[in-house]
């Protein structure tokens, strides 16, 4: 069973800036979500058969960290920077204000979840959901009964869209809560909501 999560709310996610491979700090909403996540997955996992892969970014680094904690997994996290969320270059950190005034008409015309992928110096879709999949290929494969995954936004929906087999518009479309547990089986996919 795999437990996928999105990382707490975080400073740039309060004020709508794009993150992308810069950071920003968990806020207290944030770690109260991670927490709250926490205490659910405690009800859903053995921790000594649970293991935690993260984006090594910050803010699913700390959510990581919480829910460990919380949930009582001693093993160490397992950091892969596959699980890391889309690199946009330029664009990075960077609000919808700011990327429209350097670049203008660079997004006019695509769809609110296609634009992501059209920075001059990003990732595409390909490379992004290639090295998600070979990540997702991975941890399915690790030996631990239960795992917990925690990663972004964009890389969670992406992760679901392939485990799911959906194409790139569907899955672009799925929700991002930052107080869910969407649980990844061979039945499919169940969203556990945490708020």
């Amino acid at each position: 069973m795999i437990y996928l999560v999105r990382h707490g709310q975080t400073e740039f996610n309060a004020v709508r800036r794009w993150q992308g491979h810069v950071d920003s700090p968990l806020t207290a909403l944030g770690r109260q979500q991670a927490e709250r996540i926490a205490h659910a997955l405690r009800g859903l996992i053995d921790p000594a058969d649970t293991t935690i892969f993260s984006s090594p970014l910050g803010r699913a680094r700390d959510t990581a960290g919480i829910i460990a904690e919380i949930s009582g997994i001693a093993s160490d996290i397992r950091l892969d920077a596959r699980l890391m969320e889309i690199g946009m270059g330029a664009w990075d950190g960077l609000t919808d204000y700011e990327i429209d005034m350097e670049w203008p008409d660079a997004r006019a015309g695509l769809d609110r979840f296609e634009w992501f992928f059209h920075s001059p110096d990003g990732e595409t879709y390909t490379v992004f959901s290639e090295r998600l999949e070979r990540a997702l290929d991975d941890i399915v494969k690790d030996p631990a009964p239960a795992k917990i995954v925690v990663s972004h936004g964009i890389a969670g929906r992406v992760l679901r869209g392939l485990f799911a087999g959906l194409d790139q518009a569907d899955a672009l479309g799925l929700d991002v809560p930052q107080d869910a547990i969407f649980a990844l089986a061979e039945g499919g996919i169940k969203r556990n909501d945490c708020a």
